[in-house]
């Protein structure tokens, strides 16, 4: 990696503070030069109006440039002298004219601004073993739903060797399959690949695309008042519960509250959501206790929608993130979207 590169990782330019540091404004660029090493040798250092820093090392004493210090492996005592009084004026310039950045690329960059902005989640550094892994994830509730990587792209392209950086998110299981056939998509790196994908960060993609996807991996993280309610056939007539009214008292769950939407999941031999309630009375008193079933409080929910027993199954919640259903549970507004847009069924056994 140029010596450049590696000094400003991760960093941007703050223009306000190159003039005041001694920086010439050449047109669109500031240069700023400076002698070292008993006035031997000058460094160039030239930075774009998009912030690309570039530099020069010139040997005065023959006025050319000095490239012994860019050649890998050349450990002269007098070419490392020259090399780290380089360096340290570069730092220096790093201090005082730049500030930090979150990832290394443009792009990576924009996106974590962008994230920052929507949803207020702060990139988190886990893992000292790879300081340039951030992870995103909903700060209600701690789960993850994007996370910008540093890696070498052989580890997803194994034609190419090169520093990039990607951003994980999780989709729909076909929506990936589709995206797979296009440029800067690639089967999620060291993620679950049937439930989330790699989308690189080198403008392949605008920012615009890009944020939409991680808008629909955030929406699995969303947490909305609607539950997810197990009824086990064996104890409840749930087939023919709703077939002489539409509001009938189901045990009550402690969190539950009226106004609160569930969605009854009936258990073998459907492993299916049949119906979606609404609760408009809850922590009504009842007793109720046999070697099998206890039940201390009852809640009144009023019947909105059928489905049909082969649509809303354990296999398809499984792309939600449900794999098991044993009590209780909130559900995601990603998975809410979905029951609320499917049509009513008017199945019958």
């Amino acid at each position: 990696m140029k010596i450049e590169n590696e000094i400003f990782k991760r960093m941007h330019v703050n223009f306000d503070k190159l003039i005041d540091y001694g920086f010439m404004r050449e047109s669109d660029n500031y240069k700023y030069s400076k002698i070292f090493m008993n006035g031997n040798f000058k460094a160039d250092i030239m930075i774009t109006k998009n912030g690309i820093l570039s530099g020069r090392v010139y040997d005065l004493q023959i006025d050319d440039e000095y490239t012994n210090i860019r050649i890998e492996n050349n450990v002269g005592e007098f070419i490392n002298s020259v090399k780290e009084e380089y360096q340290n004026i570069l730092i220096d310039i790093r201090n005082h004219c730049f500030e930090k950045e979150y990832f290394i690329h443009d792009q990576a960059n924009r996106i974590a601004r962008l994230i920052i902005d929507r949803y207020q989640d702060i990139p988190e550094f886990l893992w000292v073993k790879f300081p340039g892994y951030g992870v995103f994830r909903n700060s209600n509730n701690n789960k993850w739903y994007s996370i910008i990587m540093n890696i070498n792209k052989s580890k997803i392209d194994k034609n190419h060797f090169k520093e990039i950086e990607i951003i994980n998110v999780k989709l729909e299981e076909e929506k990936i399959k589709k995206l797979l056939t296009r440029k800067g998509f690639y089967p999620s790196y060291h993620m679950n690949k049937k439930n989330w994908i790699t989308i690189i960060l080198d403008d392949t993609l605008s920012d615009e695309e890009i944020m939409d996807y991680v808008k629909e991996s955030h929406s699995y993280t969303e947490i909305s008042k609607e539950w997810l309610v197990p009824a086990n056939p064996k104890f409840y007539d749930v087939i023919h519960c709703f077939d002489e009214t539409d509001t009938i008292t189901w045990k009550q769950s402690t969190n539950i509250v009226e106004g609160d939407i569930i969605y009854l999941y009936v258990g073998k031999p459907y492993s299916a959501i049949l119906y979606q309630c609404e609760v408009i009375e809850a922590h009504i008193p009842y007793f109720y206790q046999d070697q099998n079933l206890s039940i201390k409080e009852v809640m009144k929910i009023k019947l909105l929608k059928r489905y049909h027993p082969q649509e809303f199954t354990l296999e398809r919640l499984g792309h939600y993130g449900i794999n098991t259903i044993r009590g209780p549970r909130s559900i995601t507004k990603k998975l809410s979207q979905e029951l609320t847009r499917a049509k009513e069924d008017n199945y019958e056994e």
